[in-house]
């Protein structure tokens, strides 16, 4: 069996509608240090880790940038800053909601809030009609079949090898964005036909490190990387931004289902990223290995913290605060960076 010699390098990408954003940004920060340091000037994100993960607006992240050039083969599609100009770009679009939609949906309580249309277009724009097995390294995009009542996981190294798990990307992308409440549940067919009902995969794991870390586990990535465990990766894990919303215990002990909707959400996702974060900090201390760790959850300072607040306001206010954690985290970003050009 072949030596670990070098580490497996992971991204992890928190859900988190809009803010996501902000990790894009501390990813384009990243990407020009790469560049730099490696002497690069082509240097991306994807040919920096081995294995990359992501939910909901994390997924439609990994997506871009595992998404192969439509002329330089083998190469990345976009840069970080083309990737997050997505948001940039169409959110106020994909978050646009008409008046009589608002009134129809009872702002997400009777209906989906938004009209998936926009969101649709602009991945379609983008991805266009690649596949998930078009992806140029391994991935783990989440979403949750309700159905089936499980998990569903896209993955790009299952596509290459069987029909069943290959996907259109752009479905991916709407899947794992699927918000419950936000958007319209995604109807998504594979290649031999199979159709599955899918939902964000933030109703159960919108932090997936742990998710990608234990994928990781049974890969064999090269012959330097091989089934490799905790002390043989290295994990960069990105959050969106914690929330600023509190519930005061006067208003929230009267409260039934209809008020619950919203804030259970909320809480569930924040919740779940939180206890992901407190295993994977356990798992590489057990080792020996806290460095090889880096989890970055980021300050909002002036942005709203609400998924869907696409106003040219908050856009702006999003944007800066991505760049102003890159800068806050620079040592962090340097060590990391120096890391994945070593274990290349």
């Amino acid at each position: 069996m072949a030596t670990n010699n070098k580490l497996t390098r992971i991204l992890s990408i928190d859900g988190g509608g809009i803010r996501g954003i902000i990790p894009g940004q501390i990813l384009v920060a990243l990407e020009e240090k790469l560049k730099t340091l490696d002497n690069n000037p082509d240097a991306r994100i994807a040919d920096y880790f081995d294995l990359i993960a992501g939910t909901s607006t994390g997924g439609i992240l990994t997506c871009m940038y595992l998404s192969p050039s439509k002329d330089k083969k083998g190469r990345p599609r976009f840069t970080a800053q083309k990737a997050v100009d997505l948001y940039l770009d169409r959110g106020d679009e994909i978050f646009d909601i008409s008046f009589w939609q608002k009134v129809r949906s009872g702002g997400g309580i009777t209906d989906e809030k938004y009209s998936e249309k926009e969101l649709e277009e602009a991945l379609e724009d983008y991805i266009g009609d690649l596949k998930l097995s078009d992806l140029l390294k391994p991935c783990l995009v989440t979403s949750y079949d309700i159905k089936r009542r499980k998990g569903h996981f896209f993955r790009s190294h299952k596509a290459k090898q069987d029909e069943s798990y290959n996907f259109k990307l752009k479905e991916a992308a709407r899947a794992t964005s699927a918000a419950p409440t936000y958007f319209e549940v995604a109807r998504v067919k594979a290649d031999d036909n199979q159709v599955y009902p899918l939902i964000d995969g933030g109703v159960f794991v919108n932090n997936p490190s742990l998710c990608a870390y234990s994928e990781a586990r049974g890969l064999k990535f090269d012959q330097a990387r091989n089934k490799p465990k905790a002390a043989n990766m290295v994990i960069f894990s990105i959050g969106t931004g914690g929330t600023d919303k509190s519930f005061e215990y006067k208003k929230a002990k009267d409260w039934g289902a209809v008020q619950w909707i919203v804030p259970i959400i909320d809480i569930m996702m924040s919740g779940v990223a939180e206890t992901v974060d407190y295993q994977l900090k356990q798992i590489y201390d057990a080792v020996g290995k806290p460095d090889q760790y880096i989890r970055i959850n980021p300050e909002l300072g002036n942005a709203n913290s609400d998924m869907d607040d696409a106003s040219v306001k908050n856009l702006k206010a999003l944007k800066e605060a991505g760049e102003r954690n890159a800068k806050n985290h620079e040592k962090e970003l340097t060590r990391l960076a120096k890391m994945l050009i070593a274990n290349k």
